[in-house]
């Protein structure tokens, strides 16, 4: 199963989808794995790093920390992996020096087309960025762009996309045909 969450910051979209990462693990016997994809940039970074990192001791959780690359990173067949998340990935492929630049959402998208061919289970964490109807500069536009790409192409192959608002999760599609 693939499935993409989505909701905007604070919405309760981590730990629901920790939540399923774990439940399908247990239920499937499958190693756990949590792709990390936030540099942890500054104070504000690094505590947000920590406390996901506090919410997700004792899960059982393998943790992977990856930048950039996805498609580059090797996982055991078979398991249950949790990206976290989608628009650090894309921030990161866009802005690091061994990022992939204007090619962002080709590098991002087949990253995690890989991980879902190898793995019994993909979660994906996105996040919506679209609905403050501020007018941002130039590379901000493009950052949104790129992420919205993303996440329409991602939940065309998804089987379920669910959107979390406050902490309640909206089931917008569950297995039905791309």
């Amino acid at each position: 199963m693939f499935a993409l969450i989505t909701g905007g910051s604070g919405s309760g979209k981590s730990e629901y989808a920790e939540n399923l990462a774990v439940g399908l693990a247990k239920e499937t016997g499958l190693p756990l794995y949590y792709i990390a994809t936030m540099i942890p940039f500054g104070t504000e970074g690094k505590k947000r790093v920590e406390r996901h990192r506090r919410l997700r001791a004792g899960k059982g959780f393998n943790t992977i920390e990856c930048y950039v690359n996805l498609k580059g990173l090797v996982l055991p067949e078979k398991s249950v992996v949790l990206l976290e998340c989608l628009s650090n990935l894309t921030a990161n492929e866009m802005f690091e020096e061994k990022g992939a630049g204007t090619d962002t959402p080709e590098a991002v998208f087949s990253g995690v087309m890989k991980i879902r061919s190898e793995s019994g289970h993909l979660i994906a964490v996105t996040n919506d960025i679209f609905s403050d109807g501020i007018l941002y500069d130039k590379t901000t536009k493009r950052y949104q762009s790129y992420l919205g790409e993303i996440n329409q192409e991602l939940a065309r192959e998804a089987d379920v996309v669910t959107e979390v608002v406050c902490g309640i999760p909206l089931n917008l599609k569950e297995n039905s045909p791309k």
